[in-house]
């Protein structure tokens, strides 16, 4: 009851964080997973963490809904036509997010809105205020940075309208992926750029390489997680390596005894979760969105996620020079693609019937961490402090992506005189997918809105939060922490010389 008490006597949570604090509680009160005595022995030390799912999962962790079909069928649970104008198109998006659940509450992805937008567009000036006007409304109220849109690949006039929008408003909220492609025009692309150097966003995804595991319907959500349309992900739990490379006797015995145990029990406790949310939660059962056929059981799957692989390589290199380490060392880079070559094999072994999209599989994803972690970097990433050149961090980072299929990516800070020729990001970016790179960000050395992890915070929100004061967006408590923990304000910055 403390907890309680406290939550609602905090003067730095708003009323709706307040509420969402209580439900959580609430939650975790209760205690209805068979949980056996080697995964909470696991969870206790830290090597298995839920991610603050909550005890009774009563909703996916992440749905991605069919906006396709929404637009062109309206809905009849929320009185809704098929829109006729590019302001009714708006409305009626807006709507059906304030319906669409997930682990924040909040929807973590709200389509592909360029191509859902595209065929409304007549005055461009009319749609331009009407786009502005959206976006501003889904940043005040979607106040939650794992919010995520998707445009591209296609040049449209709805996405050169997005991109100029974020450039004046300079939100964080959406956070935005550009499906890249080869056919995506140098232009379009350069016009994404432009934007992402004043506002972080949006994120570049090898769109050749997701739709050859998803096919053409795939959404990039909530960080940089690619799932299904129309599906979801139950649950995200997270394997932390560094931990459980502590426990090790040697190498060895970390390959071949404790990372297949360790999978197994984290595959076990997942299931768990799944179990309760499919077969006794009611939510498949009870949801607007799966009668109107806006999501689908069978295209759900779940998401087995890792982090810390950095330090747990160097655990075993036990080397202090930075060219023996991770990142720059042939040996420990050698043994981190080992390391996650085995943790796949692992976690191909295990079968959860739910996950009929993935063939009963989960998918590997490289988790971006949390505002607790300390001196563990997220998913493969070299440490901050640490970066190697530019062109040997991509093609060191690059590969490892093939093994994420759920979303991995890395993280580039630019110094501002490269505003002076994005053609040298495009560049990069070109040569980093030619090497089968998945995912890549970044943003400006003077841009407020900055990447964390794998959401946006603007600087100086977190400054206001850590004197004390009130923020609308709940993620910047999460921003500040990482700041803090995982030194993001001294990432390498990169120069055009």
């Amino acid at each position: 009851m403390d907890k309680v008490l406290n939550i609602i006597k905090d003067r730095t949570l708003t009323y709706e964080q307040k509420v969402f604090s209580l439900a959580r509680e609430a939650e975790n009160s209760l205690n209805v997973l068979n949980i056996s005595k080697e995964v909470q022995q696991y969870r206790s030390e830290g090597i298995i963490c839920d991610l603050f799912e909550g005890n009774a999962p009563y909703r996916p962790r992440y749905i991605i809904p069919d906006y396709d079909k929404f637009m062109r069928e309206g809905s009849s649970f929320l009185g809704l036509k098929p829109p006729k104008n590019i302001y009714e198109a708006v409305n009626n998006l807006l709507i059906l997010y304030k319906h669409v659940p997930s682990i924040t509450s909040f929807p973590v992805y709200i389509g592909n809105i360029d191509y859902l937008l595209e065929s409304f567009i007549n005055d461009e000036e009319e749609a331009y205020q009407a786009i502005k006007l959206f976006l501003i409304h889904i940043d005040r109220t979607i106040t939650d940075s794992f919010c995520h849109a998707n445009i591209g690949p296609n040049e449209t006039k709805a996405g050169r309208l997005i991109l100029k929008a974020e450039r004046e408003i300079e939100a964080s909220i959406p956070n935005i992926t550009l499906k890249y492609s080869s056919n995506t025009p140098d232009d379009f692309a350069l016009d994404a750029i432009n934007t992402a150097l004043v506002t972080a966003k949006p994120s570049f995804a090898n769109h050749e390489m997701f739709k050859k595991e998803f096919g053409e319907n795939y959404g990039i959500a909530s960080c940089y997680n690619g799932l299904p349309i129309g599906g979801g992900s139950y649950t995200l739990v997270r394997l932390n390596l560094a931990g459980l490379a502590k426990k090790a006797k040697n190498e060895d015995d970390f390959l071949n005894n404790l990372l297949p145990d360790a999978v197994k029990k984290m595959a076990e406790y997942m299931d768990e979760r799944i179990k309760f949310l499919v077969e006794e939660s009611g939510f498949f059962e009870s949801s607007f969105l799966v009668r109107e056929g806006l999501i689908h059981k069978d295209k759900f799957t779940a998401m087995f996620g890792m982090f810390g692989l950095a330090e747990c390589v160097n655990h075993f290199i036990n080397s202090e020079n930075q060219k023996d380490r991770f990142g720059h060392g042939k040996k420990a880079n050698d043994l981190g693609y080992t390391i996650i070559s085995k943790l796949e094999e692992e976690v191909n072994k295990h079968h959860n019937p739910y996950c009929k999209f993935s063939n009963s599989k989960y998918l590997l994803h490289a988790q971006v961490g949390i505002d607790t972690d300390y001196g563990i970097s997220p998913g493969c990433r070299i440490p901050i402090g640490e970066e190697p050149e530019i062109h040997e961090h991509i093609i060191q980072a690059a590969r490892f992506h093939k093994f994420f299929p759920s979303g991995i990516g890395d993280i580039f800070t630019f110094d501002k005189t490269v505003k002076n020729n994005p053609e040298y990001i495009l560049d990069i970016i070109k040569g980093a997918f030619k090497h089968n790179m998945r995912y890549f960000s970044f943003y400006s050395s003077d841009s407020d809105v900055i990447r964390i992890t794998g959401y946006l915070v603007k600087k100086s929100e977190m400054e206001k939060l850590d004197a004390g004061k009130q923020v609308l967006r709940d993620t910047v408590a999460l921003g500040l922490g990482s700041v803090k923990n995982s030194r993001i304000l001294e990432r390498k910055v990169r120069r055009n010389d």
